[in-house]
């Protein structure tokens, strides 16, 4: 990647897309985001690790990603949002679901959907370092 250019903006670049106006995305739709986002930090932290099989490093990371871990990082760094960012947390966990985790809780599940939002959000309006700062904040509590 060029120096100074994030993926967002590499991607954008690449497929000649236009930018949008975040605030048109439903928080379902930032959350669909955010899902891919929060999964692929995590699949690269428990990649970079070490090499070992598809089904461990699945194992491994499964650990991180359901909704009842997102619950708790969450929780972890909701003093650490500004005014912004928990608005929208907020409008992603009073989302209406269109489908439920297996093994969380209601609550423990739109917990999980406000983060992924939030973390769409934050991927689009391309603050990556917000995220991994707010990741570092709250990572031992589902450590």
């Amino acid at each position: 990647m060029e120096e100074g250019i994030s993926f967002l903006n590499l991607i954008n670049k690449s497929f000649d897309l236009k930018e949008v106006d975040i605030r048109t995305y439903s928080p379902l739709t930032l959350a669909y985001i955010g899902d891919a986002v929060y999964d692929l930090i995590f699949r690269t932290l428990v990649v970079e690790k070490g090499n070992t099989t598809p089904n461990k490093l699945h194992f491994r990371t499964v650990k991180y990603v359901k909704a009842p871990a997102q619950a708790l990082l969450i929780e972890e760094i909701m003093d650490k949002l500004n005014q912004d960012e928990l608005a929208v947390y907020k409008r992603g966990k009073n989302a209406k679901p269109y489908t439920m985790a297996k093994n969380a809780t209601i609550g423990e599940y739109k917990k999980a959907t406000g983060l992924e939002a939030l973390i769409g959000y934050l991927y689009l309006t391309d603050q990556m370092d917000r995220i991994l700062e707010l990741i570092q904040i709250g990572l031992h509590k589902i450590e």
